[in-house]
């Protein structure tokens, strides 16, 4: 390749592409209580982000939403260096900046190439800032939109919308375009966004797309946020949807937030009323009624299947796997899988049908998301799904109607991890606990463009200004609003002090005072949560801090064995490796993960330095729960600190209890230090996680929460 022979070129790499991973959850969140902002509120502190400036990669921005509205604010930042960039031809499509909206660029020449490259049939999207697509918006109005009275989805949610940042100002880099490849943003474009933004002045960035999990030097994400990060850019970013499978996360470098998602106390409950009097339980946001008291029949897709089709086909309600004559009329009951909710419900509805009742499999078990389906529906649990089919089985004239969904509050258990979200172990480096946090992502309410509807495919003519969406794609943005949160209340702070913050104050309990729980309501782990879900409160007084900078990085990537060249990709040129570097486990990270320690008992020690950033003197104590079959010990257990940026190291060692373990089981505890009792004392959690490697290394036991 002639290109990399040039002497400014780095690195080359091929042009992966990326895909997108797609108001209550402030109040769920502590900052709030019946729409009051009290005054230690993290929004009160931090002014609701003034100041602030956060950038989003995504699908670009409807600029006439609410959320951007301008109105009050005061003049552009002057540090700011952006612009708003849309040059298309048509004066409807044109991107008009404002005070709130201060940026706009778009990104497509990656994916042009690929376009020309896909031949005749593919198309490329039109060169504009403009969201066509809603995810770019509904991220960016989460992350820092302004307070929108009467927000609602259909009348569904109906309160104030709003930002994590109502106060910071937005930028849209648009990197994604129309699907070519299964694709929709790809490196060249990726890369080029987070240089934009490094220019422009952002200070956070939310990033929600992401691709298979790689090697940090073949990925545009993890080097163009490595660059924004060296310059002082917190980069947040989307664990994936690919759960609840085992080494599933992407986005796995550790100088990201990776973020996973959750649920609220939030629902729009639609229940099944059969006919035998029982009620069903699921979740809508389905705008179409049925009539009420009026029953219809009931008909498994199986039942209904097509002559041509196959049963697993129908059972999903794949398109025209559904025989007309045997669903019109009826309410049909299809299986969660393969192929969009929504789609589902229009197959039914081509068919002839008058409702659907999505039924969960095993693996997603209690996750019940409210869609905005085109006909009366209801989206119900696994076990209710067994249930039913077992209704169906034992009566020829099985009947029922669908309520319409209501707005339920204060819903328990809350938070649990959604079957979507993406897990750990971290498959690229297992000594980096992935994902590092969880936020609300399901049943997300925020704004969205006029250019689609709410299931976003298109044989869906409706129109919404606001548009409830589920996915990392929106855990990612409360993430990203909570950061620039904490960079107004603490400027002087690095991406990692404030990633810090963020984990170490997080909480692993739900609203029953119960651990977490993973969808099937089973206990959760550290690989589905990471360091727990997020409390913004908490975070902007996190006690100490554990930084780090770019020689900690330096270490960490001679450390995987890079090379000075692939080193270079990272540092903006050439960099010889210490002779002597850290383990990638050494890597100063406010989680410990230790993934191949002896089952022989030889002891394995890693080590962490914190600065303390709360008041002075200080003294803080250890407390240890331990791994199931390891000892821990901290040296030393009490760190005393003189003055505030004052930093202390401490080393902790491990070793594995014989017999007390499966030979390459994933075990779980944490290390918490504490400066005394009372309401204001600080908790700084991390969580622990061990494997330890038998004789036999072959396979490898994970549990999967």
């Amino acid at each position: 390749m002639q290109i990399s022979k040039h002497p400014s070129v780095v690195s080359v790499f091929p042009n992966r592409g990326h895909k997108l991973h797609t108001t209550r959850s402030w109040e769920f969140l502590g900052m709030e209580k019946d729409g009051r902002v009290r005054p230690d509120s993290i929004w009160a502190k931090a002014r609701y982000g003034d100041g602030v400036i956060i950038g989003n990669l995504d699908t670009g921005v409807w600029p006439e939403a609410g959320s951007f509205s301008d109105d009050g604010m005061g003049p552009v930042p002057a540090r700011w260096r952006g612009v708003c960039h849309d040059q298309s031809s048509s004066d409807d499509a044109q991107v008009r900046c404002n005070r709130k909206l201060i940026g706009a660029r778009y990104f497509n020449k990656g994916y042009a190439a690929t376009v020309g490259r896909a031949g005749a049939g593919a198309s490329p999207s039109p060169a504009s800032t403009r969201d066509s697509d809603g995810h770019g918006t509904h991220t960016l109005s989460t992350a820092a939109g302004r307070f929108v009275p009467g927000a609602n989805l259909f009348g569904y949610g109906n309160g104030t919308a709003k930002g994590g940042a109502p106060g910071a100002r937005v930028a849209a880099y648009k990197v994604c375009w129309r699907p070519v490849n299964g694709s929709e943003c790809f490196d060249a474009d990726i890369i080029a966004a987070f240089d934009a933004a490094i220019h422009d002045g952002v200070d956070v960035l939310s990033v929600s797309l992401g691709g298979a999990p790689t090697e940090y030097f073949r990925d545009g994400v993890a080097i163009g946020s490595f660059h924004a990060v060296r310059n002082g850019v917190t980069v947040v970013s989307s664990a994936g949807n690919s759960g609840p499978g085992a080494g599933t996360v992407s986005n796995t470098a550790p100088w990201l937030v990776t973020v996973g998602a959750s649920t609220m106390d939030r629902e729009f409950p639609a229940y099944l009323v059969l006919g035998n009097k029982k009620q069903i339980k699921g979740q809508s946001l389905s705008p179409v009624p049925l009539p009420a008291n009026k029953h219809y029949r009931l008909i498994s897709s199986v039942e209904a299947k097509a002559e041509d089709a196959t049963v697993a086909q129908a059972q999903l309600c794949i398109e025209g796997s559904l025989d007309k004559k045997k669903v019109r009329g009826k309410i049909v009951v299809c299986m969660r899988g393969k192929n969009a909710r929504v789609e589902k419900g229009e197959a039914v509805h081509r068919a002839g049908g008058v409702g659907l009742v999505l039924a969960n499999d095993e693996a997603t078990g209690n996750e019940m998301i409210a869609d905005a389906h085109v006909l009366p529906a209801t989206h119900i649990t696994y076990s209710d799904g067994v249930a039913l089919l077992a209704y169906l089985n034992s009566t020829r004239s099985a009947s029922g109607y669908i309520t319409l969904p209501n707005t339920a509050l204060e819903t328990k258990p809350a938070p649990f991890m959604a079957a979507f979200s993406s897990q750990g172990p971290n498959t690229v480096t297992p000594q980096i606990l992935k994902p590092d946090i969880t936020a609300p992502g399901v049943s997300i309410l925020a704004a969205f463009t006029g250019l689609a509807g709410p299931t976003g495919l298109t044989f869906d003519s409706r129109r919404v200004l606001f548009n409830s969406e589920s996915g990392t794609s929106m855990s990612c943005p409360h993430v990203a609003g909570i950061a620039g949160l904490l960079k107004a209340l603490h400027p002087d702070w690095s991406p990692a002090a404030i990633k810090s913050a963020i984990m170490t104050t997080a909480r692993v309990q739900d609203n029953t005072r119960r651990p977490m729980s993973n969808s099937s309501f089973l206990r959760a782990t550290p690989f589905a949560y990471g360091a727990g879900h997020v409390q913004p409160n908490r975070a902007a007084d996190p006690g100490l801090v554990y930084d780090t900078n770019a020689t900690d990085y330096l270490h960490f990537l001679c450390a995987l064995g890079y090379n000075s060249t692939v080193i270079g990709t990272f540092m903006g040129g050439p960099r010889a490796c210490p002779e002597t570097p850290r383990r990638p486990e050494d890597l100063n990270y406010p989680s410990v993960t230790v993934p191949h320690m002896s089952a022989s008992g030889e002891p394995r020690t890693v080590t962490r330095r914190v600065r303390n950033v709360g008041a002075a003197p200080a003294a803080y104590d250890v407390r240890v729960r331990a791994p199931r079959g390891v000892s821990v010990t901290v040296r030393p257990s009490r760190l005393e600190f003189a003055a505030a940026g004052e930093e202390k190291e401490f080393a902790v060692t491990f070793r594995a209890r014989t017999g007390r373990f499966l030979p390459g089981e994933y075990v779980f505890g944490q290390i918490v230090w504490s400066d005394g009792a009372g309401r204001r004392r600080h908790r700084v959690r991390s969580p622990v996680v061990v494997r330890v490697a038998g004789r036999r290394t072959g396979k490898t036991s994970v549990p999967v929460a």
